[in-house]
């Protein structure tokens, strides 16, 4: 253990029970104990040790697959979600591409090969890489690192237990939880027959016949994913359009490219039972249809990774999904005890986690207190063709806004398919309020939308106009000019009266 080193707390005086959130002592083994060593995580470790906090962070061992007592530096994007997830994107993109490019006159067999174990193990190869470039990043910033799963023992103690089972414990003038989330599984009969992403990542085979339970991201990615690859794929979920919170219009427009890519959508069901035959599982649905395939993934969210951390009996408050409460600068119920990332349940996204472990760390040790700012983030859909969004939809700008709504939208064939042929519109979006003319929200569905709508996301976040947008040169020919070239009017809404076209 490390030599206990003296630090006082402004304002707390020794005999302050722990039911009030003071510190038990004035001396410590590290000025920060992280427990979670993703995203957030290993960015709060870091620019701590960067403002010259004495820094110690815990993770699970190693593992692709997470679970209890699995895990890895570098957390479920780099392990098991955005970064091993994109990689088969990538992969699956081909199929369309080999389609595509006879047009362009490119002489290919009708058979072409697909090796997936290939695929997979080049996956593999590169996670088992980030894992190591994390562990640099946080040796050499300074960081401790520690092997094991973290619980709290007091407002200011952490219990490691150790692989071996052995157990070590360390104090902490502040603790920060960041230990996630993890996928979910449906209570069903035969539950146990399906998969989450987890094991999706890391199959053995690539399935013949998919059936998806879930409209979210992981939901539509993999469905992509898998068709693209050359499944057959039957999409279940229980609302009429897939990526419930995004804009309906742009739903719509996906829910379209994903059948016309081949997808069987199932809008308006659930799945009832799962039961294991000769040709495969059999799945039923709660209208009585029935499915055989030889996967079935259970993609309907994830819950937050607090049960074993003991944080209740420390005084952590959590809420009904048992995510933990923080206030605006990430702070938890107990004065001691911070929480960043998915363990939060605020915003999910992996850079949102990385911004709330630098505003952590400005404001415990930098001496700039610094609120994250959840408003205009950025994100993306990597279903093929990707979704991509910023700022608010329509449906919230007209429930959020005083003022009429403009809308502008865009509708057109992607020049590359006029050659190849593909039937795939893009689509466009942008809301805009009257009143001001800022540009309150935008969005596209087609080839690249992630990478134009990050740049995108700096105007928006910028508080800009439509008249700016409208004076801004293109570059031409690309998608990207159709964002400045938006000028005839689509439709204005009034507030609380929200018109889409679907």
């Amino acid at each position: 253990m490390s030599t206990p080193r003296k630090m006082l707390i402004d304002g707390e005086k020794k005999g302050d029970t722990a039911a009030a959130g003071a510190v038990e002592e004035e001396s410590y083994d590290f000025d920060l104990f992280v427990i979670g060593a993703g995203s957030g995580g290993v960015r709060a470790a870091r620019t701590s040790a960067g403002f010259g906090a004495k820094v110690a962070i815990c993770e699970l061992p190693f593992n692709p697959i997470s679970s209890e007592s699995l895990g890895g530096i570098g957390g479920t994007c780099v392990i098991r979600g955005c970064v091993p997830k994109k990689i088969l994107v990538y992969g699956a993109q081909f199929g369309g591409e080999f389609e595509d490019a006879r047009n362009f006159g490119w002489q290919l067999s009708d058979q072409i090969g697909f090796n997936w174990k290939k695929l997979l193990h080049d996956k593999t190869q590169e996670i088992v890489r980030l894992n190591g470039v994390y562990k640099r990043l946080l040796s050499s910033a300074g960081v401790t690192i520690l092997e094991g799963e973290g619980k709290l023992v007091s407002v200011n103690r952490v219990e490691l237990i150790q692989p071996d089972g052995s157990k070590q414990q360390f104090s902490a003038k502040h603790i920060l939880i960041a230990t996630g989330s993890r996928a979910q599984r449906v209570n069903i009969p035969g539950q146990e027959l399906a998969i989450t992403s987890d094991e999706a990542l890391s199959l053995d085979e690539i399935p013949k016949h998919v059936v998806v339970l879930g409209a979210g991201y992981i939901a539509v990615e993999f469905a992509s994913i898998w068709r693209g690859m050359g499944a057959e794929v039957d999409l279940v979920y229980r609302k009429e359009l897939p990526l419930r919170g995004f804009d309906d219009e742009m739903r719509a427009v996906v829910a379209k490219n994903l059948e016309g890519r081949g997808i069987k959508l199932h809008p308006g069901k659930n799945l009832q039972e799962l039961s294991k035959t000769e040709d495969g599982i059999r799945v039923l649905t709660d209208h009585g249809d029935v499915i055989v395939a030889d996967t079935v993934l259970f993609a309907t969210g994830r819950a937050p990774n607090t049960k074993r951390l003991n944080l209740q009996a420390v005084g952590v408050e959590l809420d009904k999904t048992g995510a933990i409460k923080v206030d605006e600068y990430s702070r938890t119920t107990v004065p001691s005890i911070w929480a960043v990332g998915d363990v939060t349940n605020r915003l999910n996204l992996t850079p949102v986690a990385l911004m709330e472990g630098t505003c952590f760390s400005k404001t415990v040790f930098g001496g700039l207190p610094t609120k994250p700012d959840h408003r205009n983030v950025p994100s993306a859909v990597f279903c093929i063709p990707p979704l991509s969004v910023v700022g608010f939809s329509e449906q919230e700008a007209v429930d959020q806004g005083k003022n009429d709504i403009l809308v502008f939208t865009s509708t057109f064939n992607p020049m590359k398919n006029t050659i190849s042929g593909r039937q795939e519109k893009t689509v466009m979006k942008l809301i805009v309020d009257l009143e001001t003319d800022i540009v309150l929200g935008a969005s596209m569905c087609g080839p690249d939308a992630p990478e134009i709508l990050q740049g995108i996301a700096v105007a928006v976040k910028a508080g800009a106009t439509k008249a700016q947008f409208d004076s801004t040169v293109g570059i031409h020919p690309s998608a990207a000019e159709e964002f400045v070239t938006m000028r005839t009017l689509t439709r204005r809404v009034a507030p609380g009266k929200p018109k889409t076209n679907l």
